[in-house]
């Protein structure tokens, strides 16, 4: 789905690698596994082909945008995986599994500072910055609302929504505009991308979350029911809380910081039990509908076809 950008892609993963580097061959070493573990580049992808739809795109100019936003981007799921304890993703080992949280918790930090010392390097108008540092702010008020929300039992549809905006919709609609800001469209334009970008942004994280509770370990990377385990209640349980005969059953489970594998597995029955799939599909794609009509006219045909791609691939992954 991004082969039109696909050389600009391969430059940046070999840029990746490069900028991770360090004196120290300790932070090289992390920094090259975190970059090489893989991932969809969904965030540098959307920054490159909102720039390729617009008449000034520089690849020289967009290319440290793009690759200063995967680097956020991973900083903030070594910081997560700490705070998770997690010891895969991608179905590769954590930072924090291979290293201690000390040395991930670190290398984050490190990551986090080498996005804006990329940005830095390069004459960028001052919202740049500002968007940037807005990303980071938005990303740990999500992580904050969302830990301040563990093991209980949440049935509000919009504190989830509220949350996942900050997570995740937030990130994918501030690549689309660092992107289309860059690539010289016009306003209307702008905030038209914005749009796509927080659609897709709130349906790929409703997709994931679903995913958490139909997949298997092996097809996500990491362990399903993960998000029941710490505590953390997604649309699909939102909704068995809301019209399971066993809600009051799962209350109880997903309330409970010493929940047991079994109660796991009991949580995932009761869920998979009810609606609460279709309906997180049918919330992601309506999303997924609306970012779609928020597609500017003047896109060329090719960028036009990969966004339309994108949103199905979102709509259909099982990864």
């Amino acid at each position: 789905m991004f082969e039109v950008i696909r050389s600009d892609l391969d430059t940046l993963e070999d840029n990746l690698v490069r900028d991770v580097a360090s004196s120290v061959d300790l932070i090289t070493e992390v920094g090259t596994h975190l970059v090489r573990a893989g991932g969809k580049r969904i965030r540098p992808a959307l920054c490159l082909l909102t720039a390729h739809g617009g008449p000034d795109f520089s690849l020289e100019y967009t290319l440290p945008l793009a690759e200063a936003l995967e680097l956020i981007h991973t900083a903030s799921l070594v910081h997560d995986d700490v705070i998770d304890n997690a010891d895969t993703r991608r179905g590769t080992a954590t930072a924090n599994a291979k290293w201690g949280n000390q040395v991930a918790i670190l290398s984050g930090d490190y990551i986090f500072a080498r996005a804006f010392a990329l940005v830095s390097e390069k004459d960028y108008d001052a919202k740049i910055y500002h968007a940037m540092a807005k990303l980071v702010a938005n990303l740990s008020v999500g992580e904050i609302l969302q830990d301040y929300n563990v093991y209980k039992a949440v049935r509000d549809e919009q504190d989830y929504y509220d949350r996942i905006q900050k997570k995740t919709a937030d990130f994918l609609e501030t690549c689309c505009l660092i992107g289309a800001d860059a690539g010289g469209m016009e306003q209307d334009e702008i905030d038209q991308l914005a749009v796509y970008g927080h659609d897709i942004g709130m349906a790929f994280q409703i997709t994931d979350d679903l995913l958490d509770i139909l997949e298997t370990s092996e097809q996500i990377g990491k362990p399903s029911g993960n998000d029941i385990r710490q505590g953390i209640v997604t649309l699909p349980a939102i909704r068995a809380l809301q019209v399971s005969p066993d809600a009051d059953e799962l209350e109880h489970i997903v309330t409970d910081p010493e929940m047991t594998d079994d109660m796991v597995a009991r949580a995932l029955d009761i869920i998979r039990a009810t609606d609460g799939a279709d309906y997180a599909k049918q919330k992601a794609d309506a999303f997924l509908l609306d970012a779609k009509r928020h597609l500017p006219a003047r896109l060329p045909e090719d960028i036009r076809d990969a966004f339309i791609q994108l949103a199905d691939f979102i709509g259909s992954r099982d990864f």
